[in-house]
């Protein structure tokens, strides 16, 4: 079995008397993109610092890449994009991925095409020369974007990488994050923004007070239906009665049936009954349950995104 790219075990951070993560337990796998979902306090941000070694635990456990967190060997593998950055406004790009590049001790033929496919990867080719402080917010949020990318990392931390972005640079980043996982790459993604952690992640955890309360399977989604709407002539009374064997709250408007069923899995068995009762069907219409009312479930009406 492959090692994960991430591990922890009861990982702890208090701040005086107050607990910022109490018990964090959880384990995202190589090559997967994995959502870390929570309300503003969970402890994402605190987390974060955590896995990254910036901020040491309380107590508790964790690994990256297989290696103890804080590890200076792993942590050259790791490419981070934080939430709140301050960039280097005097450097133009070139020089800013130039000064990151270095840093991480790259050679100088690997550095300059890595920062020439980077810059071209972002869309910023064209502003190379031109200093940081002439971009804007979501110009940085690409170029920091590049600077996470420069290293090839194993392991990638974008947090709220799509904030600021028009929707144009969120498909760009999008774009970037499923490249990432078809080369092997795992992305630990934190967003505000539910619909792209709907079609970019694999697995997603919800957290609340720095404690998993659930992991999910994104596939599970597509299987998660919970309305029906079926459009179709000739449903008699006793064609929309036959229904309730695969759900409930069943209403007709104008020629528009809606009803709650149970699972995706009962859709081939309601067009097989409607047509032996010669309904014209023209469509089944599923509808499933979005991320957004998963995460009210689950942390409760009052957590704000």
């Amino acid at each position: 079995m492959s090692i994960p790219a991430i591990r922890t075990e009861a990982l702890r951070k208090e701040f005086g008397t107050y607990a910022a993560v109490k018990s964090l337990t959880l384990q995202v796998e190589q090559g997967e993109v994995f959502g870390f979902l929570g309300p503003n306090g969970a402890g994402k941000t605190t987390s974060i610092k955590m896995l990254l070694g910036l901020v040491s635990p309380t107590s508790g456990a964790g690994a990256l890449l297989g290696k103890p967190l804080g590890n200076r060997a792993t942590l050259a593998r790791i490419g981070f994009l934080p939430e709140h950055f301050r960039f280097q406004e005097w450097l133009t790009a070139d020089e800013f991925l130039e000064l990151h590049g270095e840093l991480l001790g790259m050679s100088r033929p690997d550095l300059n095409l890595r920062r020439a496919e980077l810059l071209e990867r972002v869309g910023l080719s064209g502003f190379r020369h031109k200093q940081l402080r002439t971009f804007s917010k979501g110009m940085l949020q690409r170029i920091g974007l590049a600077q996470a990318l420069m290293n090839r990392p194993a392991l990638v931390f974008l947090d709220e990488p799509t904030s600021g972005l028009d929707p144009v640079g969120r498909r760009l980043v999008r774009d970037v994050i499923h490249e990432l996982r078809a080369q092997g790459t795992s992305v630990f993604l934190n967003s505000h923004l539910l619909s792209e952690i709907e079609v970019t992640c694999n697995r997603v955890a919800f957290i609340r007070h720095g404690e998993v309360v659930r992991v999910m399977e994104m596939s599970a989604l597509d299987r998660n239906i919970s309305l029906l709407t079926i459009r179709a002539d000739g449903l008699t009374a006793e064609v929309i009665a036959g229904l309730e064997q695969w759900g409930a709250d069943i209403r007709l408007d104008d020629g528009h049936l809606t009803m709650t069923i149970r699972s995706e899995a009962d859709l081939p068995e309601i067009n097989r009954y409607l047509v032996e009762r010669q309904a014209q069907v023209f469509a089944l219409i599923p509808n499933r349950v979005p991320l957004e009312e998963i995460f009210i479930e689950t942390l409760g009406k009052d957590s704000g995104l």
